[in-house]
């Protein structure tokens, strides 16, 4: 997907904006104005589209997954692009999340930052977006984790420690490293197995 700018005439005058909360987003599904095919996630009151799935995102989700559920099995759930709550007006839908089990309102609810041990999102073509507003609002809403894996710079950002609009620095991982689970840090991961 290519990235779109609102260069519309109301992008440069402050507006009122009507925003969404999970439960609008809920009953445009339930009203047909949203199907399944549609690739948005909501994001503070917004509905933003979602990438394009391409070939190596889509092989570095998959590994990721198979050495995630193997090496948390039965100390954790791993949930790929589905939906979790950040609070009323976003719900995200990161490539992977890491959560306890069960989480807060299961099954009723999709997970909290208060039930993720891990977020990660694998970026391609979304990666200032993934670094900029994702990491923005993931920090905000206290999720303790998130990897940024960077698929054009074959390494991983790794953030840790939540603290407002950010985390604390960040180190790199490159394909000759491993990274760690924070939370369970018997969950290792060798870098080189993500890119391809």
């Amino acid at each position: 997907m290519d990235t779109v700018y609102d260069t519309g005439v109301l992008s440069r005058y402050p507006v009122p904006r009507h925003r969404l909360t999970r439960r609008d987003y809920y009953r445009l599904a339930e009203a047909g104005i949203l199907s399944e095919d549609d690739r948005v996630e909501l994001l503070e009151g917004q509905l933003v589209d979602l990438s394009a799935i391409g070939p190596r995102h889509a092989i570095a989700v998959d590994a990721l997954t198979e050495v995630l559920v193997l090496a948390a099995a039965g100390r954790a759930a791993v949930r790929v692009q589905n939906p979790m709550v950040l609070d009323d007006n976003s719900e995200p839908q990161p490539d992977i999340t890491l959560v306890r089990r069960p989480w807060h309102g299961y099954p009723h609810e999709h997970p909290r930052p208060s039930d993720i041990y891990l977020l990660i999102e694998v970026a391609d073509s979304s990666l200032e977006f993934d670094l900029g507003a994702k990491l923005e609002l993931y920090a905000r809403a206290g999720i303790r984790e998130f990897w940024v894996v960077d698929l054009p710079g074959n390494r991983v950002l790794v953030h840790r420690g939540p603290n407002g609009g950010g985390y604390d620095p960040t180190p790199i991982v490159d394909m000759s490293g491993t990274v760690q689970v924070e939370a369970l840090p018997d969950v290792t991961i060798s870098a080189a197995r993500i890119f391809v």
